[in-house]
């Protein structure tokens, strides 16, 4: 039996330039030319776009979600980050009250 099931390609686009590629759907294509194609009729006919991509789905890789651990931090470097740091009450009432005056 021959294999009917045209590829699945997922597609990116680009509202302006600078801005990053954002996925907005797939499309199902016999190659990369005609996902362009029909990307281009489904995704940017009626939104702006400057840029389009469309990427095979079997070429993605993606990590599991019970992979989670990979996302752990090695270290604590809270101190680089203001929300690292707790600041008493008082300290903030009296930064208050000097501005008041």
């Amino acid at each position: 039996m021959a294999d009917t099931q045209w590829k699945i390609f997922e597609v990116f686009h680009q509202q302006a330039r600078g801005e990053p590629h954002v996925h907005v759907g797939s499309v199902h294509a016999p190659d990369a030319e005609m996902a362009l194609l029909l990307a281009k009729e489904q995704f940017a006919r009626r939104q702006a776009c400057v840029n389009l991509w469309v990427v095979p789905a079997d070429a993605i890789t993606a990590t599991k979600y019970e992979d989670d651990d990979l996302f752990d931090r090695a270290t604590d470097k809270s101190y680089r980050e203001s929300w690292g740091y707790k600041t008493p009450k008082t300290i903030r009432m009296d930064a208050q009250t000097e501005q008041d005056v």
